[in-house]
């Protein structure tokens, strides 16, 4: 058993490691490993699987990590698994956070921070244009985006009860 735990980690490591963009990127470097490679689960299993992390919260990786995981290795392959996943997102992360509190004052490291945000931003409005022209199909998808938009930016009224009026509201229109 401790060899598929490894196998999990290694396997999963190697994902996270290699996988940019997010989750959606990371879907065929999961595919051919899980699938594949490894024949742990099904191509139809694996289709279910990502069915069933957009349903869940947290990411496709982690809840894939954890899903096979918990298949192939129970309890401890499942914590294996999701610990490969994270595993080299946190030591980047740690190593970027170390290196930015001791040179934050830099000023070349405050130039470069200026010069990054507009572009976060920009990457943030261009993903939510890709999301909208999918998620907005007709024109009541399109008044509830916009009414939505407005109490949040501007009323300052809690999203989760935006999400549930909106949930109980598409439970009623799209019968």
């Amino acid at each position: 058993m401790v060899a598929i735990w490894l196998s999990l980690f290694g396997t999963f490591f190697k994902i996270g490691l290699f996988s940019f963009g997010g989750g959606y990127a990371m879907i065929p470097l999961i595919s051919r490993e899980v699938v594949r490679r490894h024949a742990w689960v099904t191509m139809g299993e694996f289709i279910d699987l990502i069915a069933i992390s957009q349903g869940t919260p947290g990411p496709i990786a982690i809840n894939s990590a954890t899903f096979i995981g918990y298949k192939m290795g129970g309890f401890v392959g499942s914590v294996m698994a999701t610990l490969g996943v994270v595993a080299p997102s946190f030591l980047v992360m740690s190593i970027l956070t170390f290196a930015f509190l001791k040179w934050r004052n830099l000023e070349v490291v405050k130039s470069m921070f200026a010069g990054i945000r507009p572009v976060v931003v920009a990457l943030i409005f261009a993903a939510a244009l890709s999301v909208f022209s999918e998620s907005v199909t007709g024109i009541i998808p399109a008044i509830v985006a916009i009414v939505v938009m407005v109490l949040v930016a501007f009323m300052n009224v809690d999203p989760i009860i935006l999400l549930v009026l909106a949930g109980l509201m598409g439970a009623m229109v799209y019968r």
